[in-house]
């Protein structure tokens, strides 16, 4: 199995949502750039996800960001979208979880596979590792955002399952 790298948010997110373990049972290990670990430590983080952090589980691998080098189609990001696309590609990854929407363009631009926060969960309920509509509720109590139908779509998907 190729690495799978996790920007922020879908980390985020799943741990708020109390179904980050859904991670380790479809991928084994993920990898994160210091950049990400960063912004999972920061004061306006959730406290439940600092707390996580703190404990960090043994399937997530944490790498040093890599050496500065301009790539001009990453110019434009943020650091932890830029930090995990680059991880990605020093580590061969297939994989990168990743919500960010430019971020998710550039790393589609460079060859991976890009899943975020919903198609996780979208994954994850497939594989009867979580409940899709008990995930729903729990995103849509964050700030997370998305489109309505999207949530809707997936929830007719999993209906029954």
């Amino acid at each position: 199995m190729r690495a799978v790298v996790a920007d922020t948010s879908p980390l985020n997110y799943l741990v708020l949502i109390g179904s980050i373990q859904v991670l380790p049972m479809m991928f084994g290990i993920v990898l994160v750039p210091e950049a990400v670990r960063n912004e999972l430590d920061q004061p306006e983080t959730p406290a439940v996800v600092r707390t996580w952090l703190e404990s960090r589980p043994s399937w997530l691998i944490g790498r040093p960001d890599a050496p500065c080098e301009a790539d001009p189609a990453l110019k434009n990001l943020d650091v932890g979208e830029r930090e995990a696309i680059r991880l990605a590609i020093l580590s061969s990854a297939n994989l990168i979880l990743m919500d960010d929407r430019a971020g998710a363009a550039a790393a589609r631009a460079k060859g991976f596979t890009v899943v975020g926060t919903l198609g996780l969960i979208d994954l994850a309920g497939h594989k009867g590792l979580l409940d899709v509509r008990t995930a729903v509720q729990g995103l849509q109590a964050t700030n997370f955002c998305c489109r309505p139908e999207l949530l809707q779509k997936l929830l007719v998907r999993h209906r029954g399952s």
